[in-house]
């Protein structure tokens, strides 16, 4: 299973990669797309929608049960990844990638797990 070295990770198993200075792109993990199956819907929150860390913002559903999508960030949503919701296998195919959720201007930086200790996260459970 990959583990970018490059992101945070939640608990709650999003990925957030903050490179883009102010501005967050969230996912979820390759763990939590496989724990799902196959993703065959993602409800996004709007553009302009303000969000709070550890709040649901969102939904993943798949072939086995519907899921909370969760805030990693307090913020603002800035963009969504439009190309998700036309075709939801993309969580599972490239989560990292071109599966990715939103991008949220950030109030302040979050405090994330680093991939090691993700990686034990994913281990314990």
């Amino acid at each position: 299973m990959s583990i970018p070295e490059n992101l945070g990770y939640t608990e709650e198993h999003e990925w957030v990669d903050l490179a883009d200075s102010g501005v967050a792109t969230v996912g979820i993990t390759e763990f939590a797309a496989k724990n799902l199956g196959d993703v065959v819907f993602v409800q996004l929150p709007e553009v302009g929608a303000k969000i709070t860390r550890g709040e649901p913002c969102g939904e993943v559903e798949s072939v086995k049960a519907v899921s909370e999508l969760y805030s990693p960030v307090d913020g603002e949503v800035v963009e969504i990844n439009e190309a998700v919701i036309d075709s939801p296998e993309l969580v599972n195919t490239d989560p990292y990638g071109d599966g990715w959720m939103f991008r949220a201007r950030v109030a302040e930086e979050p405090d994330l797990l680093d991939a090691a200790a993700y990686d034990a996260l994913t281990k314990e459970s």
